[in-house]
């Protein structure tokens, strides 16, 4: 098969579909890689290590998805790019289609087989794609939360971890799943008082085996996310319902009472956001401010530190690229229930149920489009 790889274009997004290494595996198994010039350069890697790895350049990303059969970047393609796309052509990236209503509608008019990185599943119903890229998010949503509570960008101004004689500040964290479970981690480093809520006692419960005493674990109902999340000084967003919009857990009324100069770092911003004050922010300008909180919206955290997470997502994705081009993708699908549940838009119809749900589409069943 023929893989393109072409250069992200979403605001300061670094990373790259594939790294040299993994186009020098796809090689070595029979395939043949387009990458667009300079895709690669956010991570250092140079149009010439892709070519020593077997790929080809190519001079333009219209020159990438004219001739290749399978389309792999990181983010979701951006209205120019989904110009590009042409029936029957396999993308395979990052889509996040529930709070997305114009890709979507891009994505089903173009004819093209979507399947997404956030969708497919594991055996025991983890989401392998998407859990490296939560990892990275939940580690930088610790310090992206600890800058914006500086004075100068416009939080209270306070010392995550206090010194001696002042008290350290609280961080909430709404999710105990991949995103929270990092974030905690980074956040007892520095000093913090940690809460973490979920509705799930199950992952409350590996919250404290990881980090017992040192982290606070609370059952999320109304009053507990409410009574946390107005004495919070820092809250990071991390609820995940796979495919669908997150839930607002965080209300208006709950932004406009809270502590003056607190922040919300929501990293679920992705899939629309956990508070309804939300809206997607840009490397470029990733705050804003509501009722005297700041807000940090960014849709696209890792990529700020593209090489690591680059090479993270490239070590989950690429055996489902090499599936997906050795197979081709009804095989590979046919193959895989989990690559079979990443499949959410095919050839005009929506085949994931929680994206039909939240855009009103009729859900068809991914076996149909297999035949």
């Amino acid at each position: 098969m023929l893989i393109g790889v072409p250069r992200e274009v979403k605001v300061q997004e670094y990373r790259v579909g594939m790294t040299p290494s993994s186009v020098r595996e796809a090689v070595a198994h029979g395939h043949r890689v387009l990458v667009e010039r300079g895709a690669g350069a956010g991570i250092g890697g140079a149009d010439a290590a892709y070519e020593n790895a077997g790929a080809t350049i190519a001079a333009s990303a219209a020159e990438v998805y004219a001739r290749a059969e399978m389309i792999v970047k990181v983010k979701e393609p951006q209205a120019g790019e989904r110009k590009l796309l042409r029936e029957g052509q396999v993308l395979f990236t990052y889509l996040h289609l529930a709070p997305d209503p114009e890709q979507a509608k891009d994505l089903l008019a173009s004819g093209a087989v979507c399947i997404a990185y956030e969708t497919v599943t594991q055996r025991g119903g983890g989401l392998p794609l998407l859990a490296p890229m939560s990892e990275v998010a939940g580690r930088m949503a610790v310090q992206a939360g600890a800058k914006c509570l500086e004075k100068e960008a416009g939080g209270m101004g306070i010392l995550l971890g206090g010194v001696a004689g002042v008290p350290s500040a609280k961080i909430v964290i709404l999710g105990a799943g991949v995103v929270g479970s990092n974030a905690a981690q980074i956040a007892v480093g520095s000093g913090a008082r940690i809460v973490v809520i979920d509705s799930s006692i199950d992952a409350l419960r590996r919250m404290d085996r990881l980090l017992g005493a040192r982290v606070v674990t609370v059952y999320s109902n109304r009053d507990n996310v409410e009574s946390n999340v107005l004495s919070a000084d820092l809250v990071i967003g991390g609820v995940l319902i796979p495919g669908a919009a997150a839930p607002r857990l965080i209300t208006r009324a709950h932004v406009s009472a809270m502590k003056q100069g607190a922040v919300i770092v929501d990293v679920a911003i992705d899939q629309g956001g956990c508070c309804e004050t939300s809206r997607p922010t840009t490397h470029a300008d990733p705050t804003y401010i509501v009722d005297n909180v700041v807000h940090y919206c960014v849709a696209n955290m890792p990529g700020a530190v593209p090489r690591t997470s680059t090479y993270a997502l490239n070590n989950a994705t690429l055996p489902f690229v090499l599936a997906l081009a050795g197979k081709g993708w009804r095989e590979a699908l046919g193959a895989d229930p989990h690559l079979k549940n990443g499949l959410n838009v095919c050839r005009g119809k929506v085949t994931q149920r929680e994206v039909a749900e939240a855009l009103g589409y009729p859900f068809v069943e991914p076996d149909k489009c297999l035949s």
